[in-house]
């Protein structure tokens, strides 16, 4: 066997560019010998490193951690890194578990979709639920795509678009009372680590396939059914979005729900 490799056979040998190993050469983690010409001249003792920098590399360490343990290589740093790197792989069950439990509900999301009855007024009762609000009104569903983003940064972990029945919009009372069915003061998204707060009670809700504006047919409806029940309106109307342009670019599968509560006016 050669006692030296060129940079080259390096590379070949451990899948490395070599632009790689130029690096790893400039923090100091390996030190080739210069031959003829400068060759770089990596001898058999520099195998080690880079079978421990890949195996290292690929369980998620960083360079800097690497460099420091191979400049204090035993037995005592080996067992400790060993047990970074099992902390590491159960940090990364808990995501996984976590992921698999936040698709799952995508999953069973989508599946209430077919189950809903477009068209129909219901009556339910819902808990206090919380969520992250921002108070800026659009026009444009453009628009609303941006104020998203900035809800998902609120907790990144968490909120998602694919698959959410839990994404909104704010029509003030005012305006849906004026044939403003479009009108938007604000959005939101529910999760419960949010610090805004829409409050439990008794919704009037109705869901309808299409177009959002149908709004203009739908949110008549809801109201006009208000008045023949004698409920009073006791909050703007809260347009949730089950499915959009983030599940499906068919419009006729999009689904909206409509809905706001309300009080017997006796």
């Amino acid at each position: 066997m050669s006692k030296y490799f060129r940079i080259g056979e390096i590379s070949k040998m451990y899948h490395i560019g070599t632009d790689s190993l130029r690096y790893y050469e400039k923090i100091g983690i390996l030190s080739p010998k210069r031959g003829e010409n400068q060759y770089r001249l990596y001898r058999t003792e520099d195998i080690w490193r880079l079978n421990v920098i890949r195996e290292l590399r690929e369980l998620g360490f960083s360079m800097e951690q690497i460099g420091v343990y191979l400049k204090d290589h035993t037995v005592s740093t080996t067992r400790m890194l060993l047990e970074e790197e099992l902390r590491m792989i159960q940090e990364k069950q808990e995501k996984l578990r976590l992921l698999k439990k936040n698709v799952n509900e995508r999953i069973r999301m989508l599946s209430e979709c077919d189950e809903q009855e477009m068209g129909k007024v219901r009556l339910r009762r819902l808990g206090l639920r919380r969520c992250h609000y921002i108070d800026e009104g659009y026009r444009q569903d453009e628009e609303m795509d941006v104020l998203i983003k900035q809800l998902l940064n609120k907790n990144p972990e968490t909120l998602y678009i694919i698959g959410s029945n839990r994404i909104g919009s704010v029509i003030p009372k005012e305006s849906a009372r004026n044939s403003r069915c479009r009108e938007y003061s604000g959005v939101f998204m529910i999760d419960e680590e949010g610090d805004t707060v829409i409050q439990g009670g008794d919704y009037l809700t109705l869901s309808y396939r299409g177009d959002c504006g149908q709004n203009y047919y739908f949110l008549p409806k809801l109201l006009n059914y208000a008045k023949e029940k004698g409920y009073r309106m006791a909050s703007d109307v809260y347009e949730l979005l089950w499915v959009d342009i983030h599940v499906s670019e068919r419009v006729d599968e999009h689904i909206t729900e409509l809905q706001f509560r309300v009080e017997f006016s006796p």
